[in-house]
């Protein structure tokens, strides 16, 4: 049943300030007067939104409301609570309409059948305000059909806004997909891509995955789906061009993560499946190291849409979409702290992480690292946790938090864009600015000058401090993108408005799209890279 059938709200609702009428209308001169039309049975005096419900279902739907104006409307005025009696439900809302009318917009979402489109609403709480909620998280978290920098572990991946893409670094196993073994130092675009849109990329030790805007993965270098730092796991190559992943050609996928040991995709239902965790169950189902079929992710997210995976040292964490709000899940091994639960205790299913009730904040984004995570809250606030080595979680010592923390070295700023590599996390504020902490070997935090004045790059940061060095670039950064391996010196992409990119830190295998000067390994200031992704 709709949720909005009953005249329940779906969403909470918050009051709406009341404004003086002054504020809002400019008052007419004096000598002129104005007449109120009535339609109807509606006396003078009266908004006469029934009059032409169809004009105002367009210019809901036009002005790209979010779903919690949609739920103010409903909240506010019994009109928009009704049903209007439009095609293709006669019983649905205004509001509810308006929302379906958005949803179809949405690339991911219009292919899918009619059975298919009615059983996600059912999964995102029953009324089509919720799955437009659900669609626009997953496109603001994964920057889906948008130009976007992947910094895997030694090689590096950018996809353009129409969704070509360009590989370098290290080629060892084929990962750049160019049909080669040879290192590439400068971007070079994948041919044999031409004619598939690629709207979302992850990058891995020797592995490269990326999804196309029909959902199929393609996946080149290593043949495992993991990582793994010993036994023979990953030992031949799949391809050293793109080729279809034949076990995920029912499942239309919109992410995927690569972890050390595994790796998740995410299905454009909300619903999680993993490979190549192994047979001790840690992801509540038994598998062959080797296992190349995909394995639904069990437990209470069996029936939760998920709109965001993010994948680390043998954990997985999942941004959920709830008719109450949003809610972070984690899985996996808990050393360090990692899952967030307040203890060092492996899940084998996905548990909820509570904290974040606690400390009222409404998670909008969450990234993983190697042995530590961070959330960005939907007001603006930071949250790290984990394994706190080299001051990767902020709060100005390497002390293990076990379950989130605010940032206080943040608090100054609302934050929009959060990301974690190994020992490593960077902020994005809402004004464009950036704030890095954690390791600094490789000048992988972009600080090329200390606090002291001295050039001491290598420094590590134990609390968020302004990159400095992008300050100078003068543009406004969309994305940053950082190396997440235990295996490889850190690079960092930073993906400005514009669609330049630039790269600083580690650039010994041709990772960073440039060539470096003889005996030097790593780039300390920010570089533009010779490829335009807008």
């Amino acid at each position: 049943m709709d949720a909005t059938a009953s005249g329940t709200p779906s969403i909470q609702y918050h009051n709406i300030v009341d404004q003086q009428i002054a504020s809002i209308v400019s008052p007419l001169p004096p000598f002129i007067r104005q007449q109120r039309h009535c339609f109807g049975d509606s006396s003078s005096g009266e908004f006469p939104l029934a009059a032409s419900p169809s004009i105002v279902l367009h210019v809901l739907t036009g002005c790209n409301l979010d779903p919690q104006d949609l739920a103010k409307l409903e909240a506010t005025c019994s009109f928009f609570r009704q049903p209007a009696h439009f095609e293709p439900d006669t019983e649905l809302s205004i509001s509810e309409l308006a929302a379906l009318d958005m949803c179809q917009k949405r690339v991911i979402f219009k292919p899918m059948p009619v059975e298919e489109k009615e059983i996600l609403k059912q999964r995102c709480g029953g009324s089509w305000k919720l799955v437009l909620r659900f669609l626009l998280a997953g496109e603001a978290c994964c920057r889906r059909e948008k130009s976007q920098a992947i910094a895997g572990p030694g090689h590096s991946i950018a996809v353009t806004s129409i969704g070509v893409v360009y590989s370098f670094g290290s080629n060892s196993s084929g990962q750049l997909g160019h049909d080669t073994l040879e290192e590439e130092w400068r971007p070079r675009q994948i041919r044999s891509l031409q004619g598939i849109r690629i709207i979302q990329a992850a990058a891995g030790a020797g592995k490269t995955m990326l999804i196309s805007d029909s959902g199929r993965v393609y996946a080149f270098g290593k043949d495992s789906f993991g990582e793994a730092e010993f036994g023979a796991q990953g030992s031949k190559l799949v391809a050293t061009t793109p080729t279809p992943v034949m076990s995920l050609k029912n499942i239309f996928v919109v992410q995927v993560t690569i972890g050390n040991f595994f790796t998740a995709v995410l299905s454009r239902e909300g619903r999680v499946y993993t490979f190549s965790w192994g047979n001790d169950t840690k992801l509540g189902h038994q598998t062959d190291l080797n296992d190349q079929e995909p394995h639904p992710l069990l437990g209470p997210l069996e029936n939760i849409p998920v709109v965001q995976i993010a994948a680390g040292y043998c954990y997985l964490l999942a941004l959920a979409c709830q008719p109450c709000g949003m809610s972070v899940y984690s899985v996996g091994c808990g050393l360090g702290g990692k899952l967030g639960h307040g203890s060092k205790t492996d899940e084998k299913l996905p548990r909820l992480i509570e904290q974040f009730q606690l400390l009222n904040l409404q998670p909008a984004l969450v990234a993983a690292g190697a042995w530590h995570a961070a959330v960005v809250g939907k007001d603006g606030r930071v949250c790290t946790w984990g394994w706190g080595r080299y001051g990767c979680l902020g709060h100005g010592n390497e002390e293990c938090e076990y379950a989130p923390k605010v940032v206080e070295g943040l608090n100054k700023i609302k934050a929009v864009h959060v990301v974690a590599g190994d020992y490593t996390t960077f902020v994005v504020s809402e004004d464009g600015d950036v704030y890095s902490f954690g390791c600094g070997e490789s000048s992988s935090l972009g600080h090329n000058v200390g606090a002291d004045g001295q050039e001491n790059r290598h420094i590590n940061v134990l609390s968020p401090e302004l990159v400095k060095s992008l300050k100078e670039v003068k543009e406004r950064v969309v994305q940053i993108s950082l190396s997440n391996s235990i295996y490889w010196n850190a690079h960092t992409f930073v993906l400005m408005e514009s669609g330049k990119l630039y790269a600083f830190g580690a650039g010994d295998k041709g990772q960073l799209g440039m060539k470096l000067l003889d005996q030097q390994s790593e780039r300390e200031k920010p570089e533009r890279v010779d490829i335009d992704l807008s």
